[in-house]
């Protein structure tokens, strides 16, 4: 596990690897100014007319609990895109990698496995799919673990936690989906779910750390690759046969 972390590492600056990595990286500025922007609009609006609504349909009972729940909203919006850049920072890897997959995935199997036969380029619609799919899982299971965040030390282990199983899975499935059906990717994924969580809180810390973490895509998909191989073995299939050549007679 290490030993393909280190090659992940390794690749990711690599010259093949550049333009993939300020590609990756311009985008998911992009994102995270609009997806930011957008929650924090949204957070805004919960702490205002979102907070007048619910009480109106609760009743004045709840007044006091809405009162707490509208201060720590209040507290989330004003932070704006800081929050929100660091709460969706693994959404929208999950998109960002979505759309890179096969590049950063071409480039570890010519420059690691060169004598295996390459994956299949996932549809570009699939791929797109399977990202938004992981980015709003993502996103639903952080506004679930939100609240424990407010509870010393246990929200963010909830959410490290909650990002090594969600940013494992995907990045698993989409390198496993270059040579098996989605179907047969997910089994594998279930088959070997203690090894690919393992692996995904490499991608869970990597996510973690500022800057750095806008590299995720090239690195959570080019461990995957690793994995994928390792876990795999040497299947036939997976391999190029070898060339005939002719042996001389002594």
């Amino acid at each position: 596990m290490l030993d393909d972390a280190v090659k992940a590492l390794s690749q990711i600056l690599s010259p093949p690897m550049r333009a993939i990595l300020w590609k990756s990286i311009a985008l998911a500025l992009v994102l995270i100014v609009a997806l930011a922007t957008a929650l924090q609009r949204l957070l805004s609006w919960l702490a205002t007319s979102g907070m007048v609504w619910a009480e109106a349909t609760l009743g004045p009972d709840y007044h006091t609990p809405l009162n707490v729940l509208s201060w720590i909203v209040s507290i989330a919006a004003g932070f704006g895109i800081v929050f929100g850049a660091i709460f969706l920072m693994p959404a929208i890897t999950s998109l960002v990698a979505s759309v890179f997959v096969d590049d950063v995935a071409d480039v570890v199997e010519r420059e690691t496995y060169p004598a295996e036969k390459p994956g299949t380029a996932l549809p570009y619609g699939v791929a797109i799919t399977e990202g938004l799919k992981f980015a709003a899982l993502t996103i639903l299971v952080y506004l679930i673990a939100l609240p424990f965040v407010f509870i010393a030390g246990l929200g963010f282990l909830a959410f490290f936690i909650a990002t090594a199983w969600l940013l494992g899975r995907q990045y698993f499935e989409m390198a496993a989906m270059r040579f098996r059906s989605v179907d047969d990717a997910k089994a594998m994924r279930r088959d070997n779910g203690a090894t690919i969580f393992t692996a995904g809180l490499l991608i869970a810390a990597f996510v973690s750390i500022p800057i750095v973490n806008l590299a995720t895509p090239l690195f959570g998909m080019a461990l995957m690759v690793h994995l994928h191989k390792r876990l795999s073995g040497r299947r036939p299939e997976l391999i190029e046969p070898a060339r005939k050549t002719s042996v001389p007679m002594v």
